[in-house]
């Protein structure tokens, strides 16, 4: 099978993690993975951040935990990288640019024997005070919204088996 498929096809979402780091050149790779995402008229409309400062990260899980409403929850299971994907708001189709981005990173960071999962609420997360404040000390003007995080790391657990894919999945139209 094509590696690129084997990829797409074999990648899941990981749910616990080791606290070992990605080393900075893999890390890169699977960023610049993100920047070459289709989007909207090729815009370039998004922005990524990423965060591998553990109080950083706690904090910004700490708010993702106050936006379902569970203060204890552990929303990044343990994942030192934290990747923060904005989309300009001023365009018509930042979501789905935001949201091409985050497929980019989780499929490069496989290929590369990374682990990695979208964990929502970036948005809430980041029209809150404190996450504006926060996004622009990163130097991301206010007219990016929140899309995604995009968690990255080494997996602590057995590689999930995939979910069978339904029956009416695909229709070809002839």
């Amino acid at each position: 099978m094509n590696e690129t498929l084997k990829n797409l096809i074999e990648r899941r979402s990981i749910k616990k993690y080791k606290n070992d780091k990605i080393d900075t050149g893999l890390l890169n790779q699977i960023l610049e993975a993100g920047t070459y995402a289709a989007n909207g008229r090729g815009i370039q409309g998004t922005s990524i951040v990423a965060i591998q400062n553990a109080e950083l990260v706690k904090k910004l899980e700490i708010m993702n935990a106050k936006v379902i409403g569970n203060p204890d929850a552990k929303p990044f299971y343990n994942a030192p990288t934290v990747v923060v994907v904005f989309g300009d708001s001023s365009t018509t189709t930042f979501v789905e640019d935001g949201s091409l981005v985050i497929g980019n990173l989780m499929n490069a960071a496989y290929a590369l024997g990374v682990d990695s999962c979208w964990i929502h609420r970036a948005k809430q997360v980041f029209e809150s005070e404190e996450g504006r404040k926060l996004a622009r000390e990163w130097g991301v003007d206010d007219k990016y919204a929140g899309i995604g995080f995009c968690i990255l790391g080494y997996r602590d657990c057995d590689f999930p088996s995939p979910k069978p894919r339904k029956n009416d999945f695909v229709r070809i139209i002839l």
